[in-house]
């Protein structure tokens, strides 16, 4: 039997990424992608499925309740998968508002739409609202703590991450107030194809590739747990599989790395992978800034829940992903050159030029 999703946040780098596994795992499903495609939006990113009959891209704004509601009926949508977030914490800092009207607003917007259409169609049981959240929800941790559960205080210290756990909240709530069938998930940090030059992996790729400065913040041992975006893919198809309404599933990469050693290793791999490098080797441009604002220590994910009860566990190292990653920025310039725009530019200087030390 076919499924009809909506995929919130299609054209960024999740959840492109999601909607290219879900169409080619599940031809029979009907995609629908509804993507506002601010700057971190690329409809290039699905531009290999545009002519496939069962998928559709709409531009237009999760706040924007009547879009929602019209799709939700003229498809009959039973999933709805939420990526659509402003994510990046230094955006953040520099314009929380934003990130409170998409990631809160926009994510009650949504959940009020769904249980109208849930409602309509006589509360059917096999309906699921998938909310993409992260694991800066949960703070920073100390060397010595274990990974976050399912079960760990929030405590978010940035703009981002409190938008995230207020949208977390909302998720929750409709769950036990209304019994909507939602789940949420808190995942560690992404790495892959399709990631905006301003995240930290492709922005030391590109950067390299054009012989400037490598940026870490602070002493650099800040320390994340890496998931490679196809191991974050099947994980969240085994959550819509498999999951159960109301739970929270936290999905993690076990490749917990200090910051400098990630940027060393991608250092390592643009100089045996890339040719003609303005500077070789390229650890030469590593040049230590001003620390990030509120900067959390250390995040690691316990994904011993979703292993256990759903079968799925990280199949892709940070070694392995990381040659496979930046293989594809070298093989996808064509991709990320246009978006070094004169707005990322201006953005790139406010965050980085101004704070080298």
């Amino acid at each position: 039997m076919s499924r009809r999703l909506l995929i919130t946040g299609g054209a960024g780098f999740i959840g492109s990424n999601f909607v290219h596994h879900w169409c080619q795992n599940y031809p029979q499903d009907r995609v629908v992608v509804l993507d506002a495609l601010t700057y971190a939006g690329n409809r290039n990113n699905l531009a290999t499925l545009e002519d496939k009959e069962n998928f559709r891209f709409v531009q237009g704004d999760i706040c924007e309740r009547p879009l929602v509601d019209e799709l939700l009926a003229e498809v009959n949508i039973d999933i709805i998968a939420h990526f659509a977030a402003e994510s990046h914490v230094d955006r953040s800092i520099l314009g929380p508002s934003a990130f409170v009207q998409t990631n809160v607003i926009g994510t009650l917007n949504l959940l009020e739409a769904f249980r109208s259409h849930w409602k309509n169609n006589s509360y059917p049981d096999d309906y699921r609202f998938l909310h993409v959240s992260t694991d800066e929800v949960y703070g920073s941790l100390e060397p010595q703590d274990p990974g976050f559960s399912e079960t760990t205080p929030y405590a978010p210290n940035s703009p981002y991450s409190a938008s995230k756990a207020g949208s977390d909240h909302l998720v929750r709530a409709y769950f036990h107030t209304y019994s909507l069938p939602t789940i949420i998930t808190n995942c560690s940090n992404n790495y892959g194809p399709y990631q905006f030059p301003e995240k930290l992996i492709p922005l030391m790729c590109i950067n390299t590739l054009m012989g400037k400065q490598l940026p870490v913040y602070g002493d650099g041992k800040n320390v994340r747990d890496w998931l490679y975006v196809g191991d974050h893919c099947t994980a969240l198809d085994a959550v819509l599989n498999r999951g159960i309404a109301g739970e929270t599933y936290n999905i993690g990469g076990n490749n917990e790395v200090e910051n400098i050693s990630l940027v060393k290793m991608l250092c390592e791999l643009m100089d045996e992978l890339a040719t003609d490098l303005p500077v070789r080797p390229s650890s030469e441009l590593i040049t230590y800034v001003k620390d990030r604002l509120g900067h959390d220590r250390r995040y690691a994910i316990n994904s011993t829940k979703i292993q256990n009860q759903l079968g799925w566990s990280p199949s892709v190292t940070v070694e392995q992903g990381l040659r496979l990653t930046v293989a594809w920025y070298l093989s996808h310039q064509d991709w990320w050159q246009p978006l070094l725009s004169p707005e990322y530019q201006a953005y790139y200087s406010q965050v980085y030029t101004q704070s080298a030390s």
